[in-house]
C-alpha cells in the first residue's frame, strides 16, 4: 500500500478523508493535477500580458475597491498586502487537527486548476501538511462569505514568513522555521493571494470534523440507548420492524433495526413486562435518534459536494477562454447544514439525559439515585445535573447562526452566511453530546447491575466489561467527576468500523 494520498480529480468523501487521518499518509500531486495548476497558471500570465481591461483580484484591488486599477509593477505586491491585511483573526486557536484539514482542502481546491496558482505554492502548502507545520489559526474573523477570509489568511501567512506555526506543541515564528527547512519564502503572484484567501476550507474543515464525530456519536447513541432500554427494563414491542414499515423514514427503520441487533440475546429484554408503556425518551429513540441520521445523511450530502468543489474567485475556465467572477466562496450551504447539525445533534443529547433523568428518578425497581443507601450518600443525583446544564447550554448554541446577516466592504458584500460561527458552535454542540452520552452510560451502566442476575444482551455485556476496567461500579459517594471524564475517554477510544458509521 502507498505511503502517500495522491491528489487529483478522485471524488472525496468521509471515508477517505477518515482513512488519510488514521493512516497519516503524506500527500503527493498527481501528475494530473499537476498539469491542471500549470495550464491553469500559463493561461492566466498570457491573459494578464494580452489583455489591458480589469480583472477583479488580478490588476484590481479588493471588495469594494474593485473598480481601483492596480499597475502590472504591483501585481505581486497587492497580493502579498491582501494576506498580511486580511490576517485579522482573534478569539480562541483552532484545534490543530481542524488547520491540518484545511491545508488538505485547500491544496485540493487549488489543483482542479481553476485557480491560476504557482505550482510551488501548491507544493509549499503540501509541504506543511506532511512536516505537520501547521499555521496557527483563529476562530473569529470570517463572515462565512467571501470565503472565510481572516482564518485562511492566517493559514496562508507561513507562505511568505509570517505569522506563527505549531511544531508539535510548540508555537513558532514562520520565518525561522522556513529557515530550518531551508525553504524560501513564496514570492505571491498575481491572483494568487485571493486563491489562497477565497474559499470554504475553514467551514469545509469544521464540517468534516463535526460529521466524522457526529456520525460515531450517532451510532454510540443507539448503543448506550439500547443499554439504558435493558436497565430500565422497557418494553421491546415499540422496536417491532411492523412499527416502522408504516412510517418508514430511513433513520427511524436503521434505528429500529440496530436496536433489535444491539439488544439480541437479552434476557432483560424477553423478560415478562409489567408495564404496559415506557417513557418517549425510550419508546421513541428510533423516530428520534433516526431524525439525526437522516439529517446526517443530508449534511453529508452537502459537504461532499463543497469538498470535491471550487470555491475561490475568479475562476479560470481556459477552453472557454474565461475568467468570472462569481460567488463559489459564499457559504450559505455550509451555514444552513452545520445550523441543521447542531439542532439535529442537541436533541441526541436532549433525549439522551431525559432518559438519565428516568434512570435515577427511582422507578422500576431501581434505587433512587441507583445507589442503596441514599441520603448518607447522593448518589447519581448530581450527574444528571451537569447532562440537564450541557443540554441548556445546545439550546442556545442551537439558534441558527445562518439567519443573521451583516453589511460589509462598505455595502460591496452586503449578505453573508455567518457559516463559521455555525461551524464554531457546532463543534462545541457536538462535543457536549459526546459528554452527555458518557453520563447516560455511566449511569445506565450502574443501572443495569441492579437487574442482576438476569442479563442484557452478549454485545452489551462485553461493552460492560470493557467499560469496567475504567469506571468500576459505585456502591457509595466517590469523586463521580473521575468517572464521568473516564466515561468519555472510553466512548473516544471506541472503534467503530466505517459500515456502521456511514450505511
Amino acid at each position: 500500500m502507498s505511503n502517500f494520498h495522491y491528489i487529483s480529480n478522485q471524488l472525496l468523501d468521509l471515508p477517505i478523508i477518515k482513512e488519510l487521518i488514521e493512516s497519516k499518509k503524506k500527500l503527493k500531486l498527481s501528475d494530473e493535477a499537476t498539469l491542471n495548476i500549470k495550464k491553469s497558471r500559463e493561461y492566466l500570465i498570457s491573459k494578464i500580458k494580452n489583455n489591458n481591461e480589469p480583472i477583479y483580484g488580478i490588476n484590481t484591488g479588493f471588495g469594494s475597491l474593485c473598480n481601483v486599477i492596480i499597475a502590472e509593477k504591483n501585481l505581486s505586491k497587492l497580493q502579498e498586502n491582501l494576506v498580511m491585511s486580511h490576517a485579522c483573526g482573534t478569539g480562541d486557536l483552532v484545534p490543530k487537527p481542524i488547520v491540518k484539514l484545511m491545508l488538505f482542502l485547500k491544496v485540493q481546491s487549488l489543483s482542479f486548476g481553476y485557480s491560476g496558482v504557482q505550482l510551488e505554492t501548491v507544493l509549499r502548502l503540501i509541504d506543511f501538511y506532511n512536516n505537520d507545520i501547521l499555521p496557527v489559526v483563529y476562530t473569529q474573523g470570517s463572515l462565512g462569505a467571501s470565503g472565510d477570509l481572516a482564518p485562511l489568511a492566517h493559514l496562508s501567512l507561513p507562505l511568505l514568513g509570517k505569522g506563527e506555526v505549531y511544531v508539535g506543541d510548540k508555537i513558532m515564528a514562520s520565518e525561522k522555521v522556513l529557515i530550518s527547512y531551508n525553504w524560501k519564502p513564496i514570492t505571491l503572484q498575481a491572483k494568487e493571494g485571493l486563491a489562497l484567501l477565497n474559499g470554504t476550507q475553514f467551514m469545509s474543515a469544521y464540517g468534516v470534523c463535526i460529521l466524522l464525530k457526529s456520525f460515531k456519536l450517532s451510532y454510540l447513541a443507539d448503543v448506550i440507548g439500547s443499554l439504558s432500554v435493558d436497565a430500565f427494563d422497557c418494553n421491546m414491542s415499540p422496536f417491532d420492524s411492523l412499527v416502522h414499515m408504516v412510517r418508514p423514514h430511513r433513520g427511524q427503520i436503521k434505528t429500529a433495526e440496530r436496536i433489535n441487533e444491539i439488544l439480541e440475546g437479552s434476557e432483560i429484554g424477553s423478560s415478562e413486562k409489567t408495564n404496559v408503556q415506557d417513557p418517549y425518551s425510550f419508546r421513541c429513540i428510533p423516530q428520534v435518534h433516526g431524525a439525526t441520521k437522516d439529517t446526517l445523511t443530508f449534511v453529508n450530502k452537502t459537504f461532499k459536494t463543497e469538498i470535491n468543489s471550487v470555491t475561490d474567485n475568479p475562476n479560470i475556465f481556459i477552453k472557454e477562454d474565461k475568467i468570472i467572477s462569481g460567488g463559489n466562496f459564499h457559504g450559505q450551504p455550509l451555514a444552513l447544514a452545520l445550523d441543521y447539525t447542531s439542532i439535529a445533534m442537541a436533541e441526541l443529547a436532549s433525549i439522551s439525559e431525559r432518559r438519565t433523568y428516568q434512570l435515577v428518578s427511582g422507578l422500576r425497581d431501581l434505587p433512587s439515585f441507583l445507589m442503596e443507601n441514599t441520603g448518607l450518600n447522593s448518589g447519581f443525583m448530581i450527574p444528571q445535573y451537569t447532562a440537564a446544564s450541557i443540554v441548556s447550554q445546545n439550546k442556545q448554541l442551537a439558534t441558527p447562526a445562518s439567519i443573521d446577516s451583516i453589511v460589509s466592504s462598505n455595502g460591496q458584500e452586503d449578505h453573508v452566511s455567518m457559516g463559521a460561527n455555525a461551524a464554531t458552535k457546532c463543534l462545541k454542540v457536538v462535543e457536549n453530546v459526546e459528554t452527555v452520552l458518557a453520563i447516560e452510560l455511566l449511569n445506565a451502566s450502574q443501572a443495569i447491575e441492579f437487574r442482576r442476575p438476569k442479563k442484557t444482551s452478549p454485545f452489551l455485556e462485553s461493552l460492560l466489561d470493557s467499560f469496567r476496567q475504567s469506571v468500576p461500579f459505585v456502591d457509595e459517594d466517590r469523586l463521580l467527576a473521575n468517572d464521568i471524564h473516564a466515561s468519555i475517554a472510553f466512548l473516544q477510544s471506541f472503534n467503530v468500523d466505517n459500515d456502521l458509521l456511514f450505511n
